[in-house]
């Protein structure tokens, strides 16, 4: 039996924010689709990226990944530009989950998970014990080492989700990235995926999600922020940021905005339940 290991997580240092986006600007096929952004993420934080369809989140997570190019601006991370931080250097700090992450659907979770390791891999290097035991580890965190030897192709939507965070933890980043990591999930799958999130972050990671659900969000997340048009329009605590006349304004229709009874979480429904059942 392989020895227990913990994935190490990359501390920054106190105070330096893990990924700083200042001024930023993109355009796509010569239209400009962020204009100005500013975003800060610090280790052990969950951020929520909000806002409605074409408002440039999946673009302003890709730019975050040097997958797009900026025409200005400058985005850090751990205090260094992203064009200074190798593309290797920066898999070992970076990790990524898009929306629609795709493997064979004939591979084990166990063996997609691995491929986490890759980075921390010579040019012709092979997986050590250590590195197998820190996929192991991966998976207890993500919560999917029960069908570890499950191929992908079996398993539900959110086991699969699990899956993929679980690959990108093998990698031991400091610094998580998500596109909708609830996509297609049930109300369940979307809790249990969010759990693991925060189970991250008291670990110190910093995880900046694309989040669809506003409610979700605020459920969740230490802070919003809250994209329209390519520019942040507010950022804060989910209290201050979901509000009925912010999300009315940018989402173009009327909303309640309610507090969970409990939580005190914002809870956002249509205004036109309110008038129904008023």
């Amino acid at each position: 039996m392989t020895a227990q290991i913990e994935i190490a997580t990359p501390r920054t240092a106190v105070g330096a924010p893990l990924l700083a986006v200042r001024d930023l600007h993109v355009a796509l096929g010569g239209r400009p689709v962020l204009s100005g952004v500013d975003l800060e993420l610090r280790a052990g934080e969950l951020l929520g990226l909000v806002g409605p369809n074409g408002a440039g989140k999946t673009t302003l997570l890709r730019a975050t990944t040097g997958l797009l190019p900026f025409t200005a601006g400058r985005i850090t991370v751990e205090g260094r530009p992203l064009a200074e931080v190798g593309r290797r250097a920066l898999a070992r700090r970076t990790a990524v989950v898009q929306q629609l992450p795709e493997a064979p659907p004939t591979m084990t979770v166990a063996e997609l998970v691995l491929l986490g390791r890759n980075p921390h891999l010579g040019l012709l290097g092979r997986e050590s014990a250590r590195d197998y035991a820190i996929a192991e580890a991966a998976m207890r965190r993500a919560g999917c080492e029960r069908f570890a030897l499950r191929a992908l192709g079996t398993l539900s939507g959110g086991e699969r989700r699990r899956a993929f965070i679980a690959r990108a933890l093998a990698q031991e980043p400091a610094l998580l990235l998500l596109d909708e990591p609830t996509a297609n999930l049930d109300p369940e799958a979307q809790s249990e995926t969010f759990e693991v999130l925060r189970r991250l972050v008291t670990d110190g990671v910093g995880v900046l999600a694309v989040v669809h659900d506003l409610t979700l969000a605020a459920a969740y997340c230490d802070r919003i922020a809250l994209l329209n048009d390519g520019r942040i329009v507010a950022a804060g605590p989910p209290k201050q940021v979901v509000t009925a006349e912010s999300v009315s304004r940018v989402y173009g229709s009327r909303v309640t905005v309610i507090p969970h009874p409990r939580s005190g979480a914002p809870i956002v429904a249509p205004a036109a339940l309110e008038d129904r059942h008023g």
